[in-house]
């Protein structure tokens, strides 16, 4: 799959994009400057070690050549980089990963208008685009280490089932637990549940706790994560 990943060059961004890679998806890494995205493919290529490649380019042509996109980006930019490549949006994937948060106060939830960040940007975009909200509570320090698994479940939102499953499948691949977790509007979960794990994080000084979900048995498509060890 061509995985498009707008806010690459950023901590969460370029660990989903060395993870994916290393499991045999395209990925293009995309920044407002293209010289920095290509700066941080090289980087990336580097510790990939030859097992996999990605390139850096403009947000715009990543979105284009793209079948999957993904916002990676600080809050305040969500929607300026996503009207940016709106153009390229359409009948595709969006993979958002915003969270809300209002520095220097992360460790306290501000939702905007009190709804999700994400249904907020599907409301801008339109139906043309499926939007969908994942990946907000995994903490990047571990997801550049192949051989460290990530002690946190996805909470995948979408209002397209069929696009979440896409979604729970790229998760899959990085190693990682996913859940169909609902509707877009149920991102506001997601959303809140970050400035939770900051305090956490704070509190008792660790640098990534996560979720687990429990309770549910008999599910046989969890990942693997000898696969993305193996890179």
């Amino acid at each position: 799959m061509k995985i498009g990943i707008l806010g690459g060059t950023g901590k969460e961004g370029s660990g989903l994009a060395y993870r994916w890679a290393l499991t045999g998806h395209e990925v293009v890494i995309g920044s407002r400057d293209a010289a920095k995205a290509a700066a941080g493919a090289a980087e990336l290529n580097q510790l990939l070690g030859g097992k996999a490649v990605v390139r850096g380019a403009g947000n715009s042509e990543t979105a284009q050549a793209s079948d999957v996109v993904v916002l990676a980006v600080p809050y305040a930019a969500q929607w300026p980089t996503a009207e940016s490549v709106a153009a390229h949006l359409a009948g595709k994937i969006l993979i958002d990963v915003t969270v809300p948060l209002a520095p220097p106060k992360v460790d306290r939830v501000q939702l905007p208008s009190g709804e999700s960040a994400v249904v907020v940007l599907q409301r801008k975009l339109g139906a043309g685009v499926k939007v969908v909200s994942a990946f907000q509570n995994v903490s990047a320090v571990h997801l550049k280490d192949a051989a460290h698994e990530v002690d946190c479940d996805v909470l995948v939102c979408g209002d397209d089932a069929d696009a979440r499953e896409v979604v729970i499948g790229l998760a899959h691949d990085a190693g990682l637990r996913a859940w169909h977790a609902g509707v877009l509007a149920n991102s506001v979960a997601s959303e809140a549940l970050t400035s939770v794990l900051i305090a956490i994080n704070k509190r008792y000084k660790v640098a990534g706790s996560g979720l687990r979900i429990t309770g549910v048995t008999g599910i046989t498509n969890m990942p693997d994560v000898s696969d993305v060890r193996k890179g």
